[in-house]
């Protein structure tokens, strides 16, 4: 599983208000104001906080609004996804999803559970498939390390089970898929029920 590193310093801008007041803004701050969330980083427990909190907060201030998710990752921790996974569908409002650059893993199955119809990939985007992993080095006694493979095997279950939702596939498909790192481009992610639709360019009108 990879590792994040630490987050660099966003650049700020300043902009007039809509009451004459100046204030200071970063990228990510502006694309809140328009219902966007953006993971560009390894899902990782700190980075599902970050997109849970926005997404609460956004369905809190307009339950019957559109939400975007944006992804853009290289993978993450599997416990951390299916938190971000349960809010997606346990807000009121529509989730659509992007993916551009890659979604590795774990996002993979965050780019499959947006609203049906409003899943989206950019012509460049790449999706990896690929079965859950612990995330460090197991020691311990053989009981522990049973504990741990039925953990495993559990995991792997539920991401299953995902992927069988939201693509639409055999069961038995899914389950051999796993069983060696899938890539696909942006038309064969579309091909096998991952997104609706390979975008070129932002509709006019849309976010």
């Amino acid at each position: 599983m990879s590792r994040s590193s630490a987050r660099y310093v966003l650049p700020e801008f300043t902009e007039r208000s809509g009451t004459g007041q100046m204030r200071t803004l970063d990228p990510y701050s502006k694309l809140f104001e328009g219902r966007i969330v953006f993971l560009g980083t390894v899902l990782d427990d700190t980075a599902a906080a970050d997109v849970i909190g926005q997404l609460m907060q956004l369905e809190h201030t307009a339950p019957e609004r559109e939400i975007t998710l944006y992804l853009n990752s290289p993978g993450g921790s599997f416990h951390a996804m299916t938190a971000v996974y349960d809010t997606m569908r346990y807000v009121s409002c529509d989730v659509a999803t992007y993916c551009l650059g890659q979604v590795a893993s774990a996002p993979a199955v965050l780019l499959a559970a947006g609203t049906p119809g409003k899943r989206f990939v950019l012509p460049g985007a790449r999706v990896v498939l690929e079965q859950p992993t612990l995330g460090e080095p197991v020691h311990g006694q053989p009981s522990d390390l049973l504990i741990q493979a039925g953990e495993l095997a559990r995991t792997r279950a539920l991401m299953e089970e995902m992927l069988v939702r939201h693509t639409g596939r055999d069961a038995g498909r899914v389950h051999a898929d796993l069983e060696r790192e899938l890539v696909l481009d942006a038309r064969d992610a579309v091909a096998y029920g991952l997104a609706d639709e390979v975008v070129q360019r932002r509709a006019p009108g849309t976010r």
